[in-house]
């Protein structure tokens, strides 16, 4: 038997707990299945077609924030903050990057207070510290996917550990499908340290319960609350970067404000209103306001000015052309982003400075106001926090025989390499077409023009060998046109209501960039119906969802797909890539050899 079939039939027969297609966060949205075929024809029209998927989220919003669950998360989160405990969020892939931007988020507003108000230092100092992350695979997570990770319970408890988490912490574990291993290995140390723990997933309970045994071990414990927030496929089935890690978003992020508002009248009852901005939102209110938002990113302003985003991009990559974004107060948002259309699209990932035998990126992220070791501490809001381990460490924690023998360098030296700050990298400007986008707020560009922002001067000292410039615009209602000759400006009118973590801002950055990234890959033939064709296979649950794919698509039974993926697979790893030269993704190359044509890819190298 040859070793496809022999990885093929393990697969099936030994790795069930990986078989997923029975949730719902891995199953076509009927609302999009004809994405693919209208949205060449219609930017705008495959804009809404996307949006209205964002919709299944309010019906979720309005049952948790009635619930008894999510009212015992901010009571609970609440009294960590009154005792001095730690707020530990928990996540792997898109959920990591979201625990990221929630502790950011917190340490921005109390490092803000200490700007404000110097005579609360010695709160501020302590309060900011309260709410800490565990990323999968570390910071270095945030630039670039770390293979296999999130397979290994083992990884996510060492990860626990060195986090210090103790009796009475609570630990908000954050899981889109709800079986991800890693982050399940954190709640388990969590509760033997006597931490409170919270579980929070997109997919039913009872789904979840009935077929997956790690996942049934957590529901049936009782010392675990369950928050079930699913609401239903994605936009793109199995990209639960999308609607699942918004609605993460929203509900999380809206039971840190409550207790943080909560919290501040308590601590500072007459400095209360001050420092809060406003009195508590209510979870009506929370609501409310999500609904106002979608409903103004689907107005046609909204979506006249994403679609002539998304056409730039396309035309961009059909020419073999890159994007750069640039950003301040947005950069992680656009990390979070950026960094998920590689394995989700299989575009290359973010390339190291020097490392020219990989093609560069289609899209990167850089801050034009520091060097990159300052632009990591300024956007995290603290040090970067990346692990150390070694062969020794991976063979306790059970890593397979590949992890042992080659340790991925996952330490700051590596993340530094990464060159996000404004240091001039001219693989950026390299082809004649290379387009720079500075992504602002409203709020953020009207301070910008009165000279209260440095941010656009040092964009255009950093963009100055670019030959194409554009500004997106997030938020307000009119802004003064842009008049600098050759920038295109879109702006994406939207309301945003202040809020102590600035929810709003990052939730209406994050649907921006979600739609705009997703459109332009559609438009680029990188999706078939509501499908993901060109995924890149870096672990359990991607080869289960890869063969799902191959087996709708050819039309083969689970086994015949899981087989000639494998056979795929195999195919490619005797075949010697080139300096510079794109990966192809398994799954869209089965397709293609079973069908007897070709996956559309607009372009193979870079």
């Amino acid at each position: 038997m040859d070793d496809a079939r022999k990885e093929a039939e393990h697969f099936i027969r030994d790795e069930r707990e990986f078989h997923l297609g029975a949730l719902p966060t891995e199953q076509s949205h009927p609302k999009t299945a004809k994405l693919s075929e209208i949205i060449p024809a219609d930017t705008s029209r495959g804009i809404k077609m996307l949006q209205t998927v964002d919709e299944d989220i309010l019906p979720m919003a309005r049952r948790i924030f009635k619930s008894r669950e999510y009212h015992k998360l901010a009571e609970t989160l609440l009294a960590a903050l009154i005792n001095g405990k730690k707020i530990c969020l928990s996540g792997c892939g898109a959920t990591g990057r979201l625990s990221i931007l929630l502790e950011t988020a917190w340490r921005m507003f109390w490092q803000n207070l200490f700007k404000s108000h110097p005579g609360l230092g010695k709160e501020a100092g302590r309060a900011q510290n309260a709410v800490i992350s565990i990323m999968t695979g570390g910071d270095y997570a945030l630039v670039s996917s770390v293979e296999s990770f999130e397979d290994y319970q083992s990884f996510g408890r060492q990860q626990a550990l060195e986090a210090g988490l103790g009796t009475d912490d609570v630990l908000v574990a954050i899981t889109e499908g709800g079986e991800t291993s890693s982050v399940i290995g954190t709640v388990w140390h969590a509760l033997e340290k006597g931490a409170k723990v919270f579980f929070i997933c997109n997919n039913p309970l009872d789904i979840l319960s009935s077929n997956i045994e790690r996942s049934r071990q957590i529901i049936q414990e009782p010392r675990i609350i369950k928050l079930d927030i699913s609401t239903g496929p994605m936009a793109i089935a199995g990209s639960t970067r999308m609607q699942a890690t918004t609605s993460e978003l929203l509900i999380v992020g809206a039971a840190l404000e409550t207790a943080l508002a909560r919290y501040l009248q308590k601590m500072f009852p007459k400095e209360y209103r001050k420092l809060c901005g406003r009195k508590e939102s209510s979870d009506k209110e929370y609501e409310k306001r999500f609904g106002r938002l979608l409903a103004d990113l689907a107005d046609s302003p909204a979506v006249s000015a994403l679609a002539e985003w998304v056409e730039t991009e396309e035309e961009l990559y059909r020419s073999r052309n890159a994007i750069t974004y640039f950003a301040d107060s947005y950069l992680l948002d656009i990390f979070t982003d950026t960094t998920e259309r590689s394995p989700t699209f299989m575009l290359p990932p973010f390339r190291k400075s020097g490392d020219v035998l990989v093609p560069r990126s289609w899209a990167f992220v850089k801050n034009p106001l520091y060097p990159t070791p300052d632009t990591w501490r300024h956007m995290l809001g603290r040090l970067p926090r990346c692990l150390a381990w070694n062969s020794a460490l991976y063979r306790k924690l059970g890593a397979a025989e590949k992890l042992r023998r080659n340790s991925p360098k996952l330490d700051e030296k590596e993340l530094f390499l990464f060159l996000i700050g404004n240091e001039d990298d001219v693989s950026r400007y390299s082809s004649a077409g290379d387009c720079a986008a500075l992504v602002m707020s409203c709020a953020e560009y009207e301070r910008d023009l009165e000279n209260k922002s440095p941010v656009r001067k040092a964009f255009n000292i950093c963009t100055v060998n670019f030959t194409r410039r554009v500004i997106g615009l997030v938020g307000g209602g009119k802004t003064r046109e842009e008049k600098e000759e050759n920038i295109k400006c879109f702006h994406i009118p939207c309301r945003l209501p202040a809020s102590p973590l600035c929810l709003w801002d990052h939730l209406a950055v994050k649907l921006t960039l979600n739609t705009l990234s997703t459109a332009t890959m559609a438009r680029l033939g990188r999706v078939a119906g509501n499908w993901m064709v060109h995924v890149d296979i870096t672990n359990k649950k991607l080869i289960d969802r890869g063969t799902r794919l191959v087996a709708e698509q050819c039309g083969l039974s689970y086994e015949e797909a899981c087989y000639e993926l494998h056979k795929t697979r195999a195919e490619f790893s005797h075949r010697k890539i080139l300096p510079g030269m794109e990966k192809r993704s398994s799954v869209s190359r089965t397709i293609e050899r079973l069908k007897g044509r070709k996956v559309s890819t607009h372009r193979s190298a870079f």
